[in-house]
């Protein structure tokens, strides 16, 4: 009861304190056409122009190059001088939406009850008017793929943009993949403790767990082949993408052995196309992934090493490994306030580059290769014509914590705000302090 009204308080607090705080209404569509030129264009796909322009309207590029190629009128012309532009940076597997203030369990929605929930559906629970958003959004991160957290199957995730009144608005794609956790191998003891085998019990009670993700996944594979079942069951229907490629399995493990198991098990079982998630070992079993043309979201890697054993820096140096290993993946965010940490995925990449991936190469990790991953690289990730505008202007390096400054965001040609609750409680609180009411 105690710790109950003290949680309890502190969401009262916490509201009263953002009760002047709004949330930016979400821009309109795009009317007139813009020209953004003068500065240097970051493409996504490991180009770079110097003195370069972007062109778009109607919400989609129309020009990419010199500043002296563009040929067609403009309503609207940025300089951009000594500014840098980037395709709008992409989180993937983020409870974005799904969590409001940790502490308060009524404003948590990513995760559910029982173990076996595909049909869940992340985009359900949504929140587009998230007060955290609007944050994210100033680093540079407009997209995000809004996945669900916990069971043994979790449910389905959807990539949205962080611009809309609704969920219904904000889907990029929708229902683009399953998420499943691989049985653990290894059991620790404490926090920094050395892995080990588990006991014959724990290796019993394992085996039992896979041979029933076995039967579930062979029970949706029969029922994927019935193109009209007499009987319609929802967890099967949320399977049946798996089978025909229309959804990826996202599989969340890290250790070498239980990436190699679970590639092999969605193999045998008939998924057109998998993704591990997690993937601090994935290096190790380059190989494989390759052969079966298996992608990584990795971990978070402004963290501490899995085993005590590594080397300090090796979070910081996967990013580099597995570029070497010819394997493509993209960087996630997931760990403790994975949600509002998200604003930090662009220093994450930074750290990439400064351990080992090249600058483009580091910059392709959250925008054109976390798109191919994502399945939405048509239309996101890089800037090119027909692709949508969704991009940022920053005055410095935007990968790096001293440079990062986003002075203009556009998603889909919609200039938006950049503006927050923090922002507006910091100049709030300045103006107090400088003798204002």
């Amino acid at each position: 009861m105690v710790t109950d009204r003290i949680i309890f308080l502190f969401v009262a607090l916490l509201s009263g304190m953002l009760t002047h705080a709004q949330i930016p209404t979400p821009a309109l569509s795009q009317a007139k056409s813009i020209l953004i030129t003068g500065g240097t264009v970051h493409v996504g796909d490991g180009k770079v122009i110097d003195e370069g322009a972007v062109g778009f309207r109607d919400g989609r590029i129309d020009y990419v190059g010199f500043g002296y190629g563009v040929k067609a009128a403009y309503d609207t012309t940025i300089n951009a001088k000594d500014q840098h532009i980037y395709p709008g940076f992409i989180v993937p597997d983020s409870p974005l939406g799904l969590i409001e203030i940790e502490q308060a369990r009524a404003t948590l929605d990513m995760r559910d009850v029982g173990q076996y929930e595909p049909e869940l559906r992340s985009i359900s629970a949504y929140k587009s008017d998230s007060r955290v958003t609007p944050t994210i959004r100033s680093n540079g991160v407009l997209l995000a793929q809004v996945a669900p957290r916990g069971l043994v199957i979790a449910g389905t995730s959807s990539v949205v943009q962080l611009d809309a009144w609704d969920s219904d608005g904000a889907i990029v794609k929708a229902d683009d993949g399953v998420w499943m956790t691989w049985p653990a191998a290894y059991q620790r003891q404490g926090w920094w403790a050395e892995p080990g085998e588990t006991d014959s019990e724990k290796k019993d009670e394992r085996a039992k767990k896979i041979e029933e993700l076995r039967t579930f996944f062979r029970k949706a594979k029969a029922y994927a082949a019935e193109l009209k079942p007499s009987t319609i069951d929802a967890r099967m229907e949320a399977m049946r993408g798996l089978f025909n490629g229309s959804k990826a399995l996202f599989i969340r493990t890290d250790a070498a052995r239980e990436i190699t198991e679970a590639v092999l098990f969605a193999k045998a079982e008939g998924v057109k196309r998998t993704v591990i998630a997690g993937g601090y070992d994935a290096w190790r079993v380059a190989d494989l992934l390759r052969d079966n043309q298996v992608d990584v979201i990795l971990r978070r890697t402004h963290s501490l090493p899995m085993r005590p054993e590594d080397d300090i820096d090796m979070p910081y140096k996967l990013p580099a490994l597995l570029k070497e290993r010819g394997i493509r993946f993209c960087l996630g965010y997931t760990g403790d306030h994975e949600h509002a940490g998200a604003r930090n995925l662009p220093f994450v990449a930074g750290t990439a580059r400064a351990h080992g991936l090249s600058p483009e190469d580091a910059l392709r990790t959250i925008t054109l290769d976390a798109a191919a991953i994502l399945g939405i690289d048509q239309r996101c990730g890089s800037l090119a014509v027909g692709k949508d505008a969704t991009l940022i202007i920053s005055a410095g390096d935007a990968l790096d914590m001293r440079g990062n400054d986003v002075r203009l965001a556009f998603i889909q040609g919609r200039r938006i705000s950049l503006d927050n609750h923090q922002k507006q409680l910091y100049r709030q609180y300045r103006k107090r302090l400088e003798g204002g009411q």
